[in-house]
């Protein structure tokens, strides 16, 4: 069976790790310039070097987004850039822009490149031209079906690699080339700064009727008509393997580190149950289901994978997310007595029950025992974000374990 690769997102030093620690193979991550999620904390230089020692020491590789389209006032900057790059040793860049393109061949010719699913490849012949000009991977659009993808793994070169999206949030756009940010704001998706406006209610105004708001659908809450669900492919690993997929990548590079935790674990866990034995991977799928869904998402669709997608794609009545679970810190030491250190995320207090999402795929359950803050003094609850924090539940956890709270 193909050893598919599990591409995770990273939008922070702090959540690389815990993609690493949770199964990633891959990471994808991105500078203070240059990628389309310029609202995400993102990397500096120093934070990139740092992250790929650490990815490299656990087997993991790190891809680094550069896949803005560019202006010519950006070309300066992005010479410079990837000679800084140069430096620092990414296993991959994630390039759109042709022009960024030959930038990248010029300054890191020993890199490999892999071709966004900006660049909107949606035929074999595409992917044969960016084989010949030095491309490694083409990341698909993600309007192609699986048959479609099939194609494509048959007739590009057979040393070309073939990624796709498998889960995550979905533009209402042709691979994400959205002009409504930038109408509406100002905000240029293609330059990374993406207000994400397929979010908000919209109705219809007549022409000589200003202020007048016609509902699109006879609700009095308006609707979301671009509204889309998120992408989840978790039950159909088998298909994807079929379609000749080489790496199954994750969207988020601007989620928590407990979306990535679950989504990468649930993934990981999927794959391996599959390599396994396919009777085992069905076995497990309520597991699976229940699992992905301990994160934030919008309900969940197969997009384009089954063909084109109908009006059970969309959400139309609200644009809020999903949440079963809340993220309370991720372990960062353990102390001299046993007690975990954190960085608080969310409030808890002593008594409460909380989750250990462990690496392997289970989870443990854990009373809080007790609370310190850095200085030893006890707390019976934690309120402040970002508070270091000692806590006592009884047990010791592995440093980059994730601790999260069922809501009610």
């Amino acid at each position: 069976m193909q050893e598919t690769e599990l591409l995770i997102p990273a939008g922070s030093l702090p959540v690389l790790r815990t993609a690493v620690c949770y199964g990633a193979d891959a990471v994808y991550i991105g500078g203070e310039d240059f990628g389309l999620r310029a609202k995400a904390h993102n990397f500096t230089l120093e934070e990139m070097r740092e992250g790929i020692r650490f990815a490299h020491s656990h087997g993991c590789k790190v891809y680094i987004t550069a896949n803005i389209f560019a202006h010519n006032a950006d070309l300066g900057g992005i010479r410079d850039y990837f000679g800084q790059l140069r430096q620092i040793g990414p296993d991959a860049l994630i390039i759109s822009d042709p022009g960024v393109f030959l930038l990248a061949r010029e300054q890191l010719p020993e890199v490999e490149i892999h071709i966004s699913t900006q660049a909107n490849t949606t035929n074999y012949e595409t992917c044969r031209f960016w084989h010949q000009l030095g491309a490694k991977r083409i990341v698909a659009a993600r309007e192609l079906s699986l048959t479609e993808l099939q194609e494509l793994r048959q007739n590009m070169p057979e040393e070309m690699e073939l990624e796709a999206f498998v889960h995550g949030a979905m533009c209402i756009s042709y691979s994400g080339r959205c002009l409504l940010s930038h109408y509406f704001t100002g905000r240029d998706a293609n330059q990374g700064a993406c207000t994400h406006p397929c979010r908000w209610k919209y109705a219809v105004v007549e022409e000589q009727r200003p202020g007048e708001y016609l509902p699109v659908e006879e609700d009095e809450r308006g609707t979301y008509i671009f509204n889309s669900k998120d992408l989840c492919m978790i039950e159909h690993i088998p298909e994807l393997l079929e379609a000749g997929i080489d790496s199954f990548k994750i969207e988020g590079r601007m989620k928590t580190a407990l979306y990535v935790a679950t989504v990468a674990r649930t993934y990981r866990r999927a794959l391996e149950d599959y390599r396994k034995s396919p009777a085992l991977y069905q076995q497990n799928m309520d597991y699976y289901r229940s699992e992905i869904a301990k994160c934030t998402y919008r309900q969940f669709t197969t997009g384009f994978y089954f063909g084109k997608t109908d009006a059970h794609a969309q959400i139309y009545d609200n644009n809020t997310y999903l949440r079963e679970y809340t993220y309370l810190g991720t372990v960062e030491a353990i102390d001299e007595s046993g007690w975990l250190v954190l960085e608080q995320r969310n409030k808890f207090s002593v008594g409460e029950e909380i989750e250990a999402m462990l690496f392997d795929g289970e989870n443990q359950v854990l009373d809080v025992q007790g609370i310190q803050d850095e200085e030893g003094r006890p707390m019976e609850a934690a309120p402040h974000p970002k508070q270091m924090l000692h806590v006592n539940v009884g047990t010791e956890l592995p440093v980059g374990c994730i601790l999260r709270r069922k809501e009610a």
